[in-house]
């Protein structure tokens, strides 16, 4: 039997070859939202809607929630391949419809292309299920921390840019903020031609919720199954604030003084937590348990917070660190839990979306009437909402015997 082991093992190793297309265009993804949809809030400001700055993350969040469960349902029914790829296409499309809005001064524009971007992240940001789909569940952890790995690459590839992409912005007569929109644009058209080279190992199974097979269970359908409410909330808190403090704290970082490539450098910290530490997150978490994810993330979410509200260009920095690396706990948590239920992972995906989008928006009004230390000590308290999800998570461990 000794002499059976090592064929598993050649067959993971071949199974992780075939993900490469799927990584790299999960990559060329988060390059694309570091430069382009990250500071929309600044393009806002020089539009003549400061007030509206959290208007451009709203659309794009309301319009993932909107998208993720039809693409949700679509990679049930036809397969992975053709829902990412009809996603990184759609997003190709939003990216360079916003760079002229931008560019010629057209607000609408400019936000139709937002809401293209936002559908197309209701889409492709479903490739980690297809990643975790791939390995054993004991491993899942460790495949979504190798994808999120592959994502600060793309993302650092972008920043380390800046120069380029400002000489591009003087050449082009705008700024560096709305140049990106074009760059974002290409990095997502290579991705959805990586996608055509792209093999599944597999597809996610025909799953049903309430009797209904292979299509997009309704909320209420979905949050009666078992675990998926406790697994939402953490998925929706970790989400929401990410993409709040992450889209309305590069505005703050501008009103203090600070110049692009700066900005540009405390994204990077904040994609380094989100991502660079994917090599040891998802291990720990298929280690320990999806419990140790939601009580981690919490407490780092929470301290971001807290911290964002200090004065100081330092504060800032190590906020965005905090806020990726906690996102990063709690989302990898989450998205293990739901690769056991394939039906509800794009209505489950939505509810995120729905928070986020929420979040920026009530985010911007309260930092126009309040200031931003009130959102950020608003969001330090929701941010220990995973701690329930980490008790429930200690329930069904009672109640089944083994580990979520």
């Amino acid at each position: 039997m000794s002499k059976a082991a090592p064929a598993p093992m050649a067959a993971s190793r071949i199974q992780l070859g075939r993900l490469v297309p799927l990584y790299a265009a999960q990559a060329l993804a988060t390059g694309a939202t570091t430069v382009s949809t990250i500071l929309a809030s600044i393009i806002m400001g020089t539009l003549g809607f400061g007030t509206l700055s959290g208007l451009p993350s709203t659309l794009i969040s309301v319009s993932a929630a909107l998208s993720a469960g039809f693409f949700g349902a679509l990679m049930l029914r036809s397969g992975r391949k053709l829902g990412l790829t009809l996603a990184f296409a759609l997003g190709t499309l939003g990216a360079v419809l916003g760079f002229f809005g931008g560019k010629l001064g057209l607000t609408p524009l400019f936000l139709v292309g937002a809401s293209m971007m936002g559908a197309a992240q209701g889409g492709y940001q479903q490739a980690r299920y297809a990643a975790a789909e791939s390995v054993p569940d004991n491993k899942r952890g460790t495949a979504l921390g190798a994808l999120m790995l592959m994502s600060v690459l793309g993302s650092f590839l972008m920043t380390g840019f800046s120069r380029p992409i400002e000489r591009l912005a003087v050449a082009l007569n705008t700024t560096p903020e709305i140049v990106g929109w074009l760059v974002g644009g290409s990095l997502l058209g290579v991705a959805a031609l990586l996608m055509l080279l792209w093999t599944p190992v597999r597809e996610p199974a025909a799953a049903s919720v309430a009797g209904a097979t292979r299509k997009a269970p309704s909320f209420s359908e979905a949050f009666r199954v078992p675990g998926v409410r406790s697994t939402a909330l953490a998925l929706a808190t970790a989400q929401g604030l990410m993409v709040t403090l992450m889209s309305l704290t590069p505005l703050r970082a501008h009103n203090m003084g600070m110049d692009h490539t700066s900005i540009a450098a405390l994204i990077s910290g904040h994609i380094l937590g989100m991502f660079g530490f994917g090599w040891l997150t998802g291990p720990l978490i298929d280690r320990l348990g999806v419990r140790v994810g939601y009580v981690g993330g919490a407490a780092l979410l929470s301290a971001a917070a807290l911290t964002a509200a200090q004065p100081g260009t330092g504060a800032l920095g190590l906020s965005m660190f905090l806020l990726g690396l906690g996102w990063n706990l709690a989302f990898v948590s989450g998205s293990k839990s739901l690769t056991r239920f394939p039906a509800v992972q794009g209505v489950t995906d939505g509810l995120g979306y729905i928070t986020a989008g929420a979040g920026t928006l009530l985010g911007g009004f309260l930092i126009a009437r309040s200031g931003f230390p009130t959102l950020a000590y608003t969001c330090a308290v929701l941010a220990l909402l995973p701690l329930f999800s980490a008790w429930r998570a200690g329930k069904r461990i009672a109640l089944d015997g083994k580990p979520a």
